[in-house]
């Protein structure tokens, strides 16, 4: 069964004209950031059709004559295919919003040819473009949605009554991101998530994570100064991570804290996948009077080397003593080397600063490369 990417134009292919929204003359024609080489990617790595669909209102009419549009329509086209990018099919409406006619996006009656087709597998095809409309196709094509905007919240806020409703949004969109290589990256190599679910007598525990999140976070762990580190993680990490932990604090921190490691160690593992294109090694950070190191390495081997004293028995509701043990159960289960070193006076700034070095060491080892997407190894598995 064919896949296709259905892509808009103004907006995903070549930047938008600001004022009038038209793209009439060579001098407004502006390719968008980095089209070029990913789509050219995409259409030489993977399997899909390409198919442009685009509403240009009004085209043909006095304000708006073919004669302005086609030359510099043509360049685009011809450019694109100069760099190997050609499209199965260009799908133009030319009708106004309030004509409400079928051919125009979100409608799909410029594309009945790929509905009910048994040829194409419209599950595993995508709509690229830049406004809600294009998540609406998306959900009348019964296919998925890849959005280059990167604030969802506003997005959301944007949706209207009669179509795609901020429950299922989520469900259709599942990239938003201002950058075409992260659209190359997902089609290419995937997505990397995790959820885990660790329930035990003494504690009951979910964690979802996105390494190639924004750094939102969701965590509650009963203990403030838990959450605040783990948030640490995912803020400068670039993750975006949920935590949310019921443990036996009436008993005392050790199994919330243990346990919460163990989890979110077998997240990052799950996450990983099959590590290829992953840089693998990451980092050293000052913060105020301290300087933190954590170098790791996701080889597959648990290992920690721990070089860390602190003086306080709590910062906050957290043991000190904990911190070891957090970090050996992080090891353990994410299976990689964890080298921790911290020097300074300051015993909240000298763990904050553990924390933020992790999250900056993680950032480096789990950026993928895909034009490179070899297993980072001499031996050939992780």
């Amino acid at each position: 069964m064919k896949k296709v990417l259905f892509i808009d134009r103004d907006g995903t292919l070549v930047v938008e004209p600001p004022i009038d929204y038209q793209l009439d003359s060579l001098e407004k024609l502006e390719f968008y950031p980095k089209v070029m080489r990913n789509l050219g990617f995409i259409r030489s790595k993977l399997d899909f059709e390409f198919v442009m669909v685009t509403n240009q209102d009004g085209l043909g009419t006095v304000s708006f004559p073919e004669e302005t549009f086609w030359p510099a329509h043509n360049l685009m086209m011809k450019t694109l295919a100069g760099e190997g990018i050609t499209f199965d099919e260009v799908c133009i409406d030319r009708s106004m919003p309030e004509d409400f006619a079928p051919t125009r996006k979100p409608r799909t009656g410029m594309l009945v040819k790929y509905l009910n087709n048994p040829d194409y597998d419209l599950t595993n095809s995508f709509v690229i473009g830049d406004r809600l409309t294009d998540v609406e196709l998306a959900k009348n094509l019964g296919c998925k949605a890849i959005l280059l905007q990167e604030n969802m919240n506003i997005l959301k806020s944007g949706l209207e009554g009669g179509g795609t409703n901020s429950e299922d949004f989520g469900e259709v969109c599942v990239l938003a991101t201002k950058d075409w290589d992260k659209v190359a990256e997902f089609l290419f190599a995937g997505e990397r998530k995790a959820e885990v679910r660790r329930t035990t007598k003494e504690t009951d525990i979910y964690i979802a994570l996105n390494l190639d999140g924004n750094g939102h976070c969701d965590i509650y762990t009963g203990l403030g100064f838990f959450d605040h580190m783990l948030e640490q993680i995912g803020k400068h990490g670039g993750l975006d991570l949920t935590i949310h932990v019921k443990g036996d604090l009436e008993v005392d921190e050790h199994h919330t804290i243990e346990d919460t490691a163990l989890a979110l160690g077998e997240c990052l593992y799950q996450a990983l996948g099959n590590k290829r294109g992953i840089e693998r090694y990451g980092y050293a950070l000052p913060m105020d009077d301290c300087l933190c190191q954590v170098c790791l390495d996701f080889g597959g081997r648990p290992w920690l080397v721990w070089n860390a004293e602190f003086k306080r028995e709590r910062i906050g509701e957290m043991p000190t003593e904990m911190f070891l043990h957090f970090f050996k159960s992080l090891s353990d289960t994410a299976r990689m080397n964890l080298n921790i070193k911290a020097e300074g006076q300051n015993e909240h700034h000298k763990i904050e600063g553990i924390f933020k070095a992790l999250a900056r060491a993680l950032k480096m080892a789990v950026k993928r490369d895909i034009y490179h997407y070899e297993l980072p190894s001499s031996k050939g598995v992780l």
